[in-house]
């Protein structure tokens, strides 16, 4: 199986080739900077292994929860990939790909979500080293996030949100954790190779982004700003 993974929900801008088994990836801390990387990226990485697009049997998207914007256009990239080669999408959690990195066999996964919150999931490591959920993802504050019922490792950036409330609400149950993990693309695509074997890829006009959060900008009332006169 071929297919291209793109992951763009946070500041890390990333993307993989996976050529049946073997993975090929760039990945940068660019914050605003993965419009103008994606596609250069894709470009690159496919003629390092000496392959057309349209050899390509699928195209794999970080469906979220992340930013808003980042979410937004890696569907937007995937989506027009896949309509131009006429091949499904496959959306992925975008808390799954970063659980990826985490140690053990449970994990808590974390992103900062800004203003107070947090995106987290609980996963477990099947026999073949893939993360599956082990609830569902939701956005909260920190110091509300559900406990798990056992230890977990956690990663991601929200371990260092509101000043590491979340280590503090996790307290005993949290073996260690990475709060500098972001999601990457290669991880994505172990992924979607699963989700593929399974049945799940979609049509591209059928991907559902995972915002998470129904609000996605405060009013200058709820940021405490006052009105321009």
């Amino acid at each position: 199986m071929k297919l291209l993974a793109i992951e763009t929900s946070t500041e890390a801008c990333s993307v993989a080739l996976y050529d049946d088994g073997a993975l090929a990836l760039r990945h940068e801390l660019a914050p605003r900077r993965h419009t103008q990387l994606v596609l250069p990226w894709a470009e690159e990485l496919l003629a390092g292994a000496g392959l057309r697009k349209s050899q390509l049997d699928a195209i794999a998207v970080g469906r979220g929860p992340g930013a808003f914007t980042g979410v937004r256009l890696g569907i937007a990239i995937a989506q027009g990939l896949a309509l131009a080669l006429d091949r499904p999408v496959l959306p992925v959690s975008t808390l799954a790909a970063l659980a990826m990195q985490g140690e053990g066999d449970a994990i808590f996964a974390a992103i900062d979500a800004r203003m107070g919150e947090v995106y987290v999931g609980r996963f477990v490591r099947e026999a073949d080293g893939l993360v599956s959920p082990a609830g569902d993802e939701m956005l909260c504050p920190p110091a509300g996030a559900p406990l798990p019922p056992a230890a977990v490792h956690g990663v991601g950036t929200g371990f260092s949100a509101e000043n590491g409330a979340l280590v503090a609400r996790l307290g005993e149950s949290l073996k260690g954790f990475d709060a500098s993990a972001l999601p990457r693309a290669d991880d994505l695509a172990r992924l979607a190779v699963r989700a593929f074997q399974r049945g799940e890829a979609v049509a591209p006009d059928a991907v559902e982004p995972a915002y998470l959060r129904d609000k996605v900008a405060l009013t200058l009332a709820e940021q405490g700003k006052p009105r321009p006169a």
